[in-house]
């Protein structure tokens, strides 16, 4: 044997002994992994149900069913009230004037709004809704002026309105009044649309809303040809005209540009997919069969242009978004043809970056009006255009509807919704809220175990939780552990890392005679979601547990339904290898929300110990700062139930809130804690801490307080 050999052997011998290594599961894989099956199915049921489109009648069911299940995924839509329409001015400019103008898509809820009316004709003219991107200025935004003014001059009447959150409907002002202090407009959009999702409500709704009431001051002003009307949009403007088609059929031809035409369940799916701001993200869309692309066929035979930005897939959208664009448009076009309307749909792309630039604007002009106004022969050139600056086509004096006017504002809103909200006489079981799947019953396996200090070991777990779905787990044991003390499962925001090492909070409880084990779910810890593939700029965009979250809802399991699935399957292992002893639940933090769901579906869980968590659901909407991680919010959980009144149904097992916090993330002191928690308090069972404690003495003289040692 030679030395080479000699010192090669242990080695050999080493990975013959442990070659499969101990982590054998991929845990950076497995959220990735259960999102990746979950839109896979989506896609096959939805791919088989357009497959099945051979007829007229079939599609014009599936139009008919798109419309009708969009506006129920939504929320519904609100009555129609007086849009209270008054113009405050007029410019009057080369080729074109503009007016400008308030109403009220629902009441006190005022829109900004300029007109541009196109000189030297006396109409009916067709008429162009135009829909801003999310443009911090909105409807000043230069390209989007420019294709406005292009438009009045070649004919068209145009109304362009500020969405919510943008231009002067910024609802979360900074110290100028104008900007946004959230960082950007998709935030202005998104901040209240989480608040909408627990009331069951959606931004979706909101925006729908707003360019369907704009819509109709459009079809009913005096210049207007209400049978040639059309909606444009870019970016979001153009994600806002997919919704439109979808809705409302008043429409004769639209044209949207580097919209969000990506199907979340697209081929070869990416997770988390293609999230966006609230208001892109349809709830349930693909767990019902309806993605993206599925709002444009409502809209079929119209005459429909469809223009994607080429370089959107480096990092506006995912690296999907060309290729089932592509893929998508194939199958649209099939649908045409089923109607006998080929010609009425159109491709187009360009090379450039996300935004409306010349050569779309130039489109744009050609296409419109082909359709719309007859003309065939093609303008080569722009009319002059020039944008001005934002405060001339204000409406209010300081470029703010809500100092100028006050009214409402989204938040308001929610607010109202939730008071006005009738509690379900028989409630939805918190399971279907959640979608929790029944956990594997496998027992879970050891992988190893080691010694540690004070007679503790430390075992490492691989729990199935459901298929390819596994979490990690620490338990740990003493030599003097009796038969029958109680077991403490840790649920650390963390992670199961946080506090595992020797003197810490989990092996010091082990030294104390608990065993306890301490394990991650789905987004946290060594579960935490593994980079997507693709460009960098999208990639680093998308790794959050938000848009996790958002992907999570939109394919029909939310994501606080997949943690409370962990923690049964983490609970069941524990009682499948401590079979004798009482279980313990005791989290921190966002991990509360879960454990608190988990202990009201899980009789098995004896004791539940929350420290530092969210009071109520109620307070983060009535909290205009929020601040509470999305992973947790469940849509329409406030029509139906509350935390505190889960936490007084799990009488008579102990409970206790040790420093619960408010919607804004602040501690309650003891009395507003107490009266939040009332209804518990009833049962005897609950017990109102005004700190958050989280140590070794809190924890162990919790468990310890239902255990007598013999």
């Amino acid at each position: 044997m030679t030395r080479r050999e000699a010192l090669v052997l242990p080695i050999a011998a080493y990975a013959q002994l442990r070659s499969p290594g101990l982590y054998r599961r991929d845990y950076p894989g497995c959220l990735p992994g259960y999102l990746r099956a979950l839109a896979s199915s989506a896609r096959e049921k939805r791919l088989r149900d357009i497959a099945a489109l051979t007829t007229k009648e079939a599609v014009r069911r599936r139009q008919r069913w798109v419309r009708a299940k969009l506006i129920q995924l939504i929320g519904g839509l609100p009555e129609r009230t007086a849009l209270n329409a008054r113009a405050v001015g007029t410019v009057e400019r080369d080729g074109y004037s503009l007016e400008k103008l308030i109403y009220e898509s629902r009441p006190n809820f005022y829109v900004s709004a300029n007109l541009y009316v196109p000189a030297g004709g006396r109409g009916p003219f067709p008429g162009v809704l135009f829909q801003m991107g999310h443009s911090g200025n909105g409807k000043a935004y230069d390209s989007y002026q420019c294709a406005c003014q292009g438009l009045a001059k070649l004919g068209f009447l145009v109304l362009a309105f500020d969405p919510m959150g943008q231009g002067e409907r910024i609802y979360y002002p900074d110290s100028t009044g104008i900007e946004s202090r959230l960082g950007d407009v998709d935030a202005e959009h998104t901040v209240p649309g989480r608040q909408m999702l627990l009331v069951g409500s959606t931004c979706t709704e909101f925006q729908l809303w707003d360019a369907i009431r704009s819509l109709d001051y459009l079809a009913g002003h005096p210049l207007a040809d209400p049978k040639r009307l059309a909606s444009v949009g870019q970016s979001g403007g153009a994600t806002l005209t997919m919704l439109l088609v979808a809705a409302d059929d008043r429409l004769a031809a639209a044209a949207e540009f580097s919209g969000n035409t990506e199907n979340l369940t697209s081929r070869n799916f990416l997770p988390p997919g293609s999230t966006d701001d609230a208001e892109q993200n349809l709830i349930g869309g693909a767990l019902a069969g309806l993605d993206r692309w599925d709002l444009f066929y409502p809209f079929a035979p119209k005459p429909l242009l469809i223009s994607i930005s080429d370089k959107d897939s480096f990092g506006t959208y995912s690296p999907n978004y060309v290729s089932d664009s592509v893929e998508e448009f194939e199958r649209l076009a099939n649908f045409y043809r089923a109607l006998g309307a080929a010609q009425n749909l159109t491709w187009a792309d360009s090379p450039l970056p996300h935004g409306l630039s010349y050569d779309s604007r130039l489109q744009l002009y050609n296409w419109l009006r082909t359709r719309l106004k007859g003309e065939s022969e093609p303008i080569r050139e722009e009319p002059s255009v020039a944008p001005e600056a934002d405060r001339n086509l204000w409406v209010t004096e300081n470029g703010s509807l809500v100092a100028s006017l006050g009214g409402e504002t989204p938040f308001s809103l929610t607010k109202k919704q939730f008071a006005s909200l009738p509690r379900a006489a028989s409630a939805v079981p918190i399971e279907q809220l959640l979608r929790v799947e029944e956990p594997l019953r496998t027992r879970a396996t050891i992988l190893r175990k080691v010694p540690s200090l004070h007679g503790v070991s430390i075992e490492a777990l691989d729990i199935s939780v459901v298929r390819n779905v596994g979490i990690p787990a620490w338990l740990f044991r003493c030599t003097r552990t009796a038969k029958d003390a109680p077991a403490i499962i840790i649920l650390d925001p963390k992670g199961r890392n946080s506090a595992w090492g020797e003197g810490e909070l989990c092996q010091s409880l082990a030294a104390q005679g608990f065993v306890v084990c301490a394990g991650d779910v789905r987004g946290i810890g060594d579960l935490a979601p593994e980079f997507s593939a693709g460009a960098p700029a999208y990639a680093r965009s998308h790794q959050s547990s938000e848009n996790y979250a958002w992907s999570s809802l939109i394919l029909g399991r939310p994501l606080a339904g997949q943690r409370v699935t962990d923690i049964l399957a983490l609970a069941h292992s524990v009682r499948q290898l401590e079979a004798a002893r009482t279980v313990v639940v005791a989290a921190l933090g966002e991990m509360t929300v879960p454990a608190l769901f988990a202990a009201a579906l899980e009789p098995a869980i004896d004791a539940l110990y929350l420290a530092g968590g969210l009071s109520c659901f109620a307070n983060i909407v009535q909290t205009e700062n929020y601040r509470h991680p999305f992973a947790n919010f469940v849509p329409g959980i406030l029509a139906q139930t509350d935390l505190p009144e889960m936490a007084a149904r799990l009488a008579p097992r102990r409970v206790t809130i040790a420093g619960p916090v408010d919607g804004g993330g602040e501690p309650l002191n003891i009395e507003a804690a107490r009266k939040v928690y009332t209804s518990s308090l009833v049962g005897g069972h609950l017990n109102v801490r005004e700190n958050p404690d989280w140590n070794v003495e809190a924890l162990a003289q919790f468990a310890a307080s239902g255990y007598q040692r013999g």
